[in-house]
C-alpha cells in the first residue's frame, strides 16, 4: 500500500494538480499579552504542525532574526510575530516539551535560528524530510511532499516576502498557516499509512 505513492514528481506534474491554500482559521498574535493564552491551548495537544518566516535579506552581510513562528493544530493556526511580541518563555517551553511532538520540513534551520533569540534544546522534532524517506519518498521539499502525499499544488511566491511589514498581508497569513498546517497533517496522513499496514488493512 506505502508504495502507491510516488517517489518523485516533477514541475509539470505538479502544474496540473489544483492549488491549495489554508483556508481554516488564523489567529495572528503580535502582543505579548497574548502569548500565554494561545501557548496554553497548544500544550494541551500531542502533536503541532512547526514552521518559521524569516525577513529575507537581499544585501551581503545583511542579517535578519526569525519574524515569524508557525504553530498548526487540525482546526486552528497561530502566527506569533516574534519581531512584535517577542520570543516568549511560553513559547520556548513548548518546543522544549518532550511531550508535544513538533513537525516541520527542513527543520534544523528553523531551530538554530530561534536558538539565537533564547537558549533551549528542543525536543520531540520530526522532520518531514526525514520521515517521509521511509514511506520511498525520495523529493523532499514542502511543496513536493504536499504534491505526492495529497495531489495539490502549493504556490511558493510568499516566501520572499517582508515578514517585517507593519501588518501582514491576507496572502502571507495564508501562505504561513498552510506551511504548518500541511506540515501537521502530512505526518498525520503518513502516520495513519504506517499504521494501516502494520494492521493489515489493504487500500
Amino acid at each position: 500500500m506505502l508504495t502507491d505513492l510516488k517517489k518523485t514528481i516533477d514541475r509539470k506534474e505538479i502544474d496540473l494538480l489544483p492549488p491549495y491554500v489554508f483556508t481554516g482559521e488564523v489567529k495572528v498574535i503580535e502582543e505579548e499579552r497574548q502569548v500565554g493564552e494561545a501557548a496554553d491551548f497548544l500544550s494541551k495537544h500531542t502533536c503541532l504542525g512547526f514552521d518559521t518566516e524569516t525577513r529575507p535579506s537581499f544585501r551581503k552581510g545583511e542579517i535578519y532574526k526569525v519574524s515569524l513562528l508557525q504553530l498548526a493544530v487540525p482546526e486552528r493556526v497561530f502566527l506569533f510575530r516574534l519581531n512584535k511580541c517577542g520570543f516568549q518563555p511560553a513559547l520556548v517551553r513548548l518546543l522544549a516539551s518532550p511531550r508535544i511532538i513538533k513537525i516541520g520540513v527542513g527543520i534544523r534551520d528553523d531551530n538554530r535560528n530561534l536558538r539565537k533569540l533564547a537558549d533551549f534544546t528542543p525536543a520531540s522534532f520530526v522532520d518531514l524530510q526525514e520521515y517521509a524517506g521511509y514511506f520511498g519518498i525520495e523529493d523532499k521539499s514542502f511543496s513536493k511532499l504536499m504534491a505526492i502525499i495529497f495531489g495539490v499544488k502549493i504556490s511558493k511566491r510568499q516566501r520572499t516576502s517582508n515578514w517585517e511589514a507593519p501588518a501582514l498581508t491576507e496572502a502571507q497569513i495564508r501562505y504561513a498557516a498552510t506551511d504548518a498546517w500541511g506540515a501537521l497533517k502530512m505526518y498525520q496522513r503518513l502516520a495513519a499509512f504506517a499504521e494501516e499496514e502494520a494492521l493489515g488493512i489493504v487500500k
